[in-house]
């Protein structure tokens, strides 16, 4: 890095000190809507009140194991990666996540 480069970069790194201290005001802002994303352990267990199954049936569902499944439903840890994408989809799309897991796995839905 040159020396320039890396003025212009302390001097952003100062700037936003300055910002979070609240004596400088952002130049810009972003917020992002994403509509619902399962963030609370009621979401979690609600959507497998939904689907009318079991703990372990909807571990296994959703490939992970019981006590990860409990502790997303007791808010000890949250989905994360591939397992909110999946509970996020079950929850906007229920017929779809349904009608799926019916073709891929309909020992799991019936037991």
């Amino acid at each position: 890095m040159n020396r320039k480069n890396f003025g212009e970069l302390l001097e952003s790194m100062q700037e936003a000190g300055e910002v979070v201290r609240g004596t400088k005001q952002a130049s810009r802002t972003w917020s992002v809507e994403a509509g619902h994303r399962i963030q609370t352990q009621e979401d979690v267990q609600g959507l497998r009140h939904k689907f009318g199954v079991s703990q372990s049936v909807f571990a296994r569902l959703m490939g992970v194991s019981v006590n990860t499944l409990q502790n997303w439903e007791q808010g000890r840890r949250q989905p994360t990666g591939a397992a909110r994408i999946l509970l996020t989809i079950a929850y906007r799309q229920p017929a779809l996540f349904r009608e799926t897991l019916e073709e891929s796995c309909p020992e799991l839905l019936h037991a």
